[in-house]
């Protein structure tokens, strides 16, 4: 028995295929539905951490749930159920082959663009004369490609059209939902204290409606900084504070470890780990204003298969 969610191999009645992320595993059941486990684990300079964090799954399911449900009037999205606190079921989709970035802020791989000299990302204009984290006069939208393997790459909106990779009309309605949900979610992080950075969105369509699907405004998926003391901390030209994992980030480079050949990765002590944990409890609570319930993991594995399976068989009943 585990209190953390590592790996998952459940054989589950109707399952036609299974896809392992570094986050995820997804279930499709009968071509129809996906079942998603949102495991403990965790990565940072694309390397998937040798130990789960307890919760951090539960986490981030319960973030991205909340938010699928807060912008439903925007647009339909994938999910039907959370059957478990790690675990939403949704309906399964044919994604669009870009994901749709958006930024408040010069922020990221839009300030690294920038330190070099470049004033155009994705085809989109930066103003002159901006510092790291200023606020945008407006949002900018900066695509990236769907990478099966490797890393997804910045791509202009006349690039997806001349590849045909979306149609102009559908796009063109994918740029309007996306401002939308930055709009919510940007109201939504203001009435916690909070400013949302940057996210991403992933689109997908099931016949000729397009639907929200995967997470959306999750500490994975997004950046936030704190409202309270953000003007003072630009005014100083000083770091802000952020609300992300960027301090397992820190942890590692401070063990002389950047994912980079002949770099060991440090031992993550039952300390370390406690303490990742109760940085991600901080994080959903932060961000949803609403006190973690922990649930019951001193056999987490089982809790989940059993809940899975008891949704399975009263869905197809």
């Amino acid at each position: 028995m585990s209190n953390a969610i590592t790996k998952t191999s459940f054989k589950l009645p109707g399952q036609t295929d299974l896809y392992v992320g570094k986050v995820r595993d997804v279930y499709h059941i009968k071509d129809e539905l996906l079942i998603m486990v949102t495991t403990d684990r965790i990565s940072a300079f694309d390397v998937v951490l040798p130990r789960g964090i307890p919760y951090k799954g539960q986490v981030l399911n319960q973030i991205a749930a909340k938010f699928l449900d807060a912008t439903e009037d925007i647009l339909p999205n994938w999910k039907i159920a959370t059957p478990d606190p790690m675990v939403t079921v949704g309906r399964l989709c044919e994604p669009f082959k870009v994901e749709m970035v958006i930024r408040g802020y010069l922020s990221g791989h839009a300030w690294r663009e920038y330190k070099e000299g470049k004033r155009m990302i994705c085809g989109v204009p930066m103003p002159e004369g901006m510092k790291e984290n200023d606020k945008f006069p407006e949002p900018i939208i900066t695509p990236t490609t769907k990478a099966a393997v490797g890393h997804d790459e910045d791509i202009p909106r006349e690039e997806i059209l001349k590849q045909g990779l979306v149609d102009e009309a559908e796009y063109l309605k994918l740029e309007d939902y996306t401002r939308k949900l930055y709009k919510r979610g940007t109201e939504m992080a203001a009435h916690m204290g909070l400013i949302l950075v940057d996210t991403k969105y992933e689109f997908g369509k099931d016949g000729d409606e397009i639907y929200l699907i995967d997470e959306i405004h999750t500490p994975d998926s997004s950046r936030y900084f704190y409202l309270e003391g953000y003007e003072r901390r630009q005014a100083a030209g000083e770091s802000q504070k952020q609300l992300s994992k960027e301090f397992v980030r820190e942890w590692l480079i401070a063990n002389n470890f950047q994912g980079k050949e002949g770099q060991v990765m440090p031992e993550m002590t039952d300390l370390f780990v406690n303490q990742v944990s109760e940085r991600y409890i901080e994080l959903y609570e932060s961000i949803t204003g609403s006190k973690f319930e922990r649930a019951d993991i001193s056999d987490v594995l089982t809790r989940v298969e059993q809940n899975i399976l008891k949704f399975i068989t009263a869905y197809y009943r």
